[in-house]
């Protein structure tokens, strides 16, 4: 056994897999196990944030892997009060037939907003919430999932919740991005340099998204840890 963190197009089983798992950064794919037996092949595949990138990278990942069906999972932040941080959501296509084993796991549905940049404030989810009525938001997932209907691929959403709906993130970090939708590192060195007190904030950040990483990677492994049931069509 290994402990090594999965990476970009990392698999099991060859090109054809089983799962394909696909995480807008790294940090979010590290409670998910990147070893996987015959009969639960899985590729694992690092988009980049948002729109552009998330459909660039899954037309070529459907393409060399070749996936009987696909998750698009990773964090999201909260909309919906009731929805705690670290609860992991879901919303599967029927077909799928995995519905059963998220609940099995305490995994809640719900219904995703897929924005162009991030949340960054209480009252910017508010607004969210009060304009599109959904529990959670992130970025890449309907531009996945839209690429898999087009490719007649079965897809879910598993995402975990990194920021409750009353968190204030400790930066702005749509102001940190680069062109390509990346962060910039140094623009990111810069600001904390400007703001040093912001430091202890995004080190208790860090703590709350690698639990809520972990508590994702739980559900995921138990999910695809056996090939996919597929419904009848």
């Amino acid at each position: 056994m290994s402990d090594r963190r999965p990476t970009t197009r990392e698999a099991e089983g060859g090109r054809s897999v089983h799962w394909l798992v696909c995480f807008a950064v790294k940090e979010e794919a590290e409670g998910l196990s990147a070893l996987a037996g015959p009969q639960a092949s899985r590729a694992i595949e690092i988009t980049g944030m948002g729109f552009r990138n998330a459909s660039n990278a899954i037309q070529g990942a459907l393409e060399h892997w070749r996936p009987q069906s696909v998750i698009t999972a990773g964090f999201a932040g909260g909309l919906n009060p009731a929805l705690k941080r670290g609860t992991v959501v879901y919303d599967p296509d029927d077909e799928l037939r995995i519905e059963g084993k998220l609940k099995e796991l305490e995994a809640q549905p719900a219904v995703f907003h897929c924005a162009p940049r991030i949340a960054v404030t209480t009252a910017e989810k508010c607004e969210l919430r009060q304009q599109t009525g959904a529990d959670v938001v992130e970025m890449e997932s309907a531009i996945i999932r839209a690429a898999c209907r087009k490719a007649g691929v079965p897809c879910g959403t598993i995402r975990v919740i990194s920021d409750a709906a009353h968190d204030d993130l400790p930066l702005d970090f749509n102001a940190l991005m680069s062109t390509t939708d990346r962060i910039d590192w140094w623009r990111f060195a810069r600001t904390i340099a400007l703001k040093p007190t912001v430091i202890p904030r995004l080190i208790e950040f860090q703590r709350h998204t690698r639990a809520a990483a972990r508590n994702l990677g739980r559900v995921l492994n138990e999910v695809i840890k056996q090939p996919p049931l597929r419904s009848p069509r």
